[in-house]
Formats: structure tokens, C-alpha cells, sequence
């Protein structure tokens, strides 16, 4: 099977050959790799053979971004959705947000204007050559973007935007609803333009270690109407719907269930998020993909008890009628070796056989 084959037939609830794979290592992780015998001439994704691939547009507000600060350890830069943002020079963690754009609601009002939707978003050549490459190797392609309460957090940091969404919930649908709609009209762009789609995977943190950020009312009341039209748009275009939500979402599944989502991923595993309770409770009406805990795979070349447990009794019940993509719980830090992670991806594919 292709992986555009075997990727379709899972989240059709149907069992191809073998669970499809596909990971995130950090960039600080593929530096480590490079100097432990990982090619410089290829990529992970190429020598992994990682089976989905995701394209997008600029969705941000397009504001330039400036150097402010750097030195030997970090970054200092402004975002181009007009916010500063520190990072390691290794990339090895979560960028540390400085500051965001919007702190009134006549913030908001005044970048409103720059999140519409128009061709300049799209990098034309690069796009239509991945695209291209994707497709001639058989990939299960997606559109990609962020989108919803994760998306507009990047404007308006966590604390500020959960407070306006209990006091001026207006305003906060207002930002939801714009994210969604040039998602929305910027994947009917490309759908103009004759680019196919597998499906669209799309990102919305909504959770947190113990719980999701806010309660499945409030997401009922500001975010269910938008992501179903969201989820809408692409299922009517013959395209599943994939989410990239990290933390504790269990509480949201439902809804997300109703909205549209036809895939949840991390599955996060030191947030709660456990596979095989998750594949027994919602598996019939979704797939998953990830669940794997990251944490036990440093030191597999040596010692594999640990992660092959976790392969194997995970994946016996998640592969069981389709439904699941094998994925790490969130992604590859840099404390696993390049032999320890070759040593799970052999772990994955003798469990992942149907």
C-alpha cells in the first residue's frame, strides 16, 4: 500500500497492511542525529519514511520580523503577528512569549484587517513543489494552519484571551470566527487553483497538564459553531479533518466528535490522555494518532523494555479495526539518541503489522 493508501484506510476505520507513522523530532533533536550517524543528505522524514505531508499558507498578520537581541544561548525576535518571541538558538524547547499585539479591544480591531484572506499569502513556487514531490511519492497530503483559540492565543497571550472569554465573549468570537474563516477561504483558494487534498490537519492546543483550558460549555458557546464550519468546508471537499490539540482535552471530545473531527492528535500521556481508554471509549467514530510516550524511548538502543511494552500493548488495541496512526505523545526531544529512536521505529513496525 501507499501511505496515502494505508493513511485513508485507517481513518476510514478500516486496517491497511500496517499502522501508518509519523513523528516530530525538534530541531535540536535531528542536530544530535546528524552527529550520531544520521546522513546530512537526507532528511527524517525521508529516511523514516514518515507517511503524511502537510502544506500552508501564511495565516498571520504578516508584520516583519526583527532580530532584537541574540547571543551564544538565545533569540530574541519579533513574530510577524506583531508580538516578541524568545527562543533557544537550538530550538530544543517551546518558544518563551514575551510579549502579544493585542491588549484592547481596539487592538483587535485595528490587525482584524490584516488577517484577511489573499494570493500574497502563498509562497507559490515552494508550494507547488512540494506539492508535487508529496504526491508523486504517494503521501497522504494535508492542508495545514492554525486555527481557533490556539491561533488567536498568538495574538493575545493565554491569560488575557481566557479572561476575555468570560467577560466580553463577543469580542473572543469574533477573533475565533476570523481565524477560522481565513482558513477557510484561503484552502478554497488553493481548491481553485487545482491542488488535491487528503485531508487538513489543523492546530488547536486547548489543553493543559490536568484539564482543558476552559469547560466544554465554553467551548459550545465560542468555538463549536466555527470549528464545524471549519470541519464543513473540508468535508465537503472529499477531506478528512485531523487536530493537533496538546494537553487534556478528554472533556472536549464530544463536541469535537460533533463538530467534524475525524483524527485527534497528540494524546499527550503525562497529561492524562491515555490510548487505549480513549480508543475504547471514542473509537468508533475516531481515529487517533500518537499516544506513545515519548519519555521511555531514551535508551531503547540499550534497554527496549520499557518502550516495546508500550508499542505493544498500546498498540494491540488501538490497531484493532483501523483508527490509529502511530505517533509519539507530542514530539522527539533531544535526549533521545538516533539508535535509540531507529531501535523504536523497529519496535513499530513488528506490532504495527496487521
Amino acid at each position: 500500500m501507499t501511505s496515502r493508501e494505508r493513511v485513508k484506510a485507517v481513518l476510514e476505520h478500516q486496517e491497511p497492511d500496517r499502522v501508518p507513522i509519523q513523528d516530530f523530532p525538534w530541531a535540536a533533536t535531528v542536530i544530535r542525529w546528524h552527529k550520531e550517524g544520521l546522513s546530512e543528505e537526507i532528511s527524517v522524514e525521508e529516511y523514516f519514511d514518515y507517511e503524511l505531508v502537510s502544506l500552508g499558507a501564511d495565516v498571520s498578520a504578516r508584520f516583519p520580523v526583527r532580530v532584537l537581541e541574540k547571543n551564544e544561548n538565545y533569540i530574541l525576535t519579533t513574530t510577524p503577528d506583531g508580538g516578541k518571541l524568545k527562543n533557544f538558538r537550538d530550538y530544543s524547547t517551546t518558544p518563551e512569549v514575551i510579549d502579544t499585539f493585542i491588549k484592547t479591544k481596539d487592538d483587535w480591531l485595528k490587525i482584524k484587517p490584516r488577517l484577511q484572506p489573499d494570493y500574497k499569502r502563498m509562497d507559490w513556487v515552494t508550494f507547488d513543489n512540494q506539492y508535487h514531490r508529496a504526491k508523486s511519492e504517494g503521501k497522504f497530503l494535508c492542508f495545514s494552519a492554525p486555527f481557533g483559540y490556539d491561533r488567536c492565543q498568538t495574538l493575545m497571550n493565554t491569560e488575557r484571551l481566557l479572561v476575555l472569554m468570560a467577560e466580553d465573549p463577543e469580542m473572543a468570537k469574533d477573533m475565533f470566527e476570523t481565524a477560522g474563516h481565513l482558513v477557510i477561504e484561503t484552502g478554497r483558494m488553493l481548491l481553485k487553483e487545482g491542488y488535491e487534498f487528503d485531508g487538513a490537519f489543523l492546530y488547536d492546543d486547548m489543553g493543559y497538564k490536568n484539564s482543558s483550558l476552559f469547560s466544554p460549555k465554553m467551548y459550545r458557546d465560542l468555538l463549536f459553531e466555527i470549528d464545524r464550519e471549519v470541519f464543513g468546508f473540508f468535508h465537503q471537499n472529499g477531506m478528512k479533518t485531523l487536530l493537533h490539540s496538546c494537553g487534556n482535552v478528554k472533556s472536549l471530545i464530544p463536541s469535537l466528535i460533533e463538530a467534524g473531527l475525524d483524527c485527534l492528535q497528540p494524546l499527550e500521556v503525562k497529561a492524562g490522555m491515555d490510548l487505549v481508554e480513549l480508543k475504547k471509549q471514542f473509537g468508533d467514530k475516531l481515529a487517533f494518532m500518537g499516544g506513545i510516550d515519548v519519555r521511555k524511548m531514551a535508551g531503547a538502543a540499550e534497554d527496549p523494555t520499557a518502550i516495546e511494552e508500550e508499542i505493544k500493548t498500546k498498540f494491540e488495541v488501538a490497531k484493532k479495526g483501523g483508527g490509529y496512526i502511530y505517533h509519539s505523545d507530542h514530539s522527539i526531544s533531544k535526549d533521545v539518541g538516533f539508535q535509540d529512536y531507529r531501535k523504536v521505529m523497529e519496535l513499530v513496525k513488528k506490532y504495527g503489522k496487521y
